[in-house]
């Protein structure tokens, strides 16, 4: 049985909207081979597809295949074997909000196909994490920079998937989001402002030194919808509505997009134990 494939990997993530679409395109374009090339995948408990990586000829690492990612993703462990960072790089870093340019891996090798020149971001990340403590060792994501170069045909049965070259070069898509944020000249020295239409009640903060995931909650009002929602003074908010709260812009986005009135659910890290919390904001004036 063949079908397209249209598994998630982060509902919340920003996804491809015209901002991934419109990012500047590479100055070197990758070479992939003409030919359709065939690579096995391993469907996990999760129902997510994991492929084997080579990285600057280390490896292989197992990855997950996610075509909603907008970027490569690669933990600190393997950045580290296959020479991506170094000491002086600081791991954990947010994905969004005030992340790092990304790393460019030299030679990128799935299956039969090397890429060369391919980005990727390092980040140690708990969704990641969280989903290697179920099926056993992820070392990351492959996500848009590859396989927008392909059209796909998964064959589910015998666990394989099709790449055919289709002559696309995307530009980086993380970039192409921050300079929408940013302003479209890119000039602006701060990010434009997302007014959120919903009422919360409780701040957030994140030392510039911790590279825990997540933003601290500072204030929670009284009788607030946070408040109410069991939201605590000290929590580390983790998610908001499926969305990754790594910086206090994160955090802003991700409220701006929650309408008035609908209850979403909130990931908090209490006592070392993650919490769930279920918060329903209110109209602004």
């Amino acid at each position: 049985m063949k079908r397209a494939f249209g598994l998630f990997l982060f509902a919340g993530l920003l996804a491809f909207s015209p901002v991934a679409r419109s990012a500047p395109p590479e100055k070197e374009p990758l070479k992939p081979d003409d030919k359709p090339v065939v690579i096995p995948f391993e469907l996990l408990k999760s129902r997510h597809m994991a492929i084997q990586v080579k990285i600057n000829d280390k490896g292989p690492y197992r990855l997950i295949f996610d075509t909603g990612a907008p970027t490569n993703l690669v933990n600190n462990k393997v950045a580290k074997e296959a020479g991506l960072t170094d000491k002086n790089d600081a791991g954990g870093l947010s994905l969004f909000g005030a992340a790092p340019a990304p790393k460019t891996i030299k030679k990128l090798e799935i299956g039969n196909l090397k890429l060369e020149g391919m980005p990727t971001m390092v980040m140690d990340h708990p969704t990641v994490s969280a989903i290697a403590e179920v099926v056993g060792p992820v070392e990351g994501i492959i996500g848009f920079p590859f396989f927008a170069r392909y059209k796909m045909t998964i064959d589910y049965e015998k666990k394989e998937m099709t790449l055919t070259p289709n002559g696309y070069s995307p530009g980086d898509a993380m970039q192409g989001m921050m300079d929408k944020l940013m302003g479209a000249s890119g000039k602006q020295s701060e990010p434009a402002v997302i007014a959120p239409a919903a009422v919360w009640g409780f701040d957030v903060s994140r030392d510039k030194d911790n590279e825990d995931a997540g933003v601290t909650v500072g204030k929670v009002l009284a009788k607030s919808p946070a408040a109410l929602g069991g939201l605590k003074e000290g929590d580390r908010l983790l998610t908001l509505d499926g969305r990754w709260t790594d910086t206090v812009s994160d955090t802003f986005l991700a409220a701006s997009l929650v309408k008035p009135g609908k209850a979403v659910t909130l990931v908090v890290k209490r006592d070392g134990k993650e919490v769930k919390l279920t918060v329903t904001p209110g109209k602004g004036l």
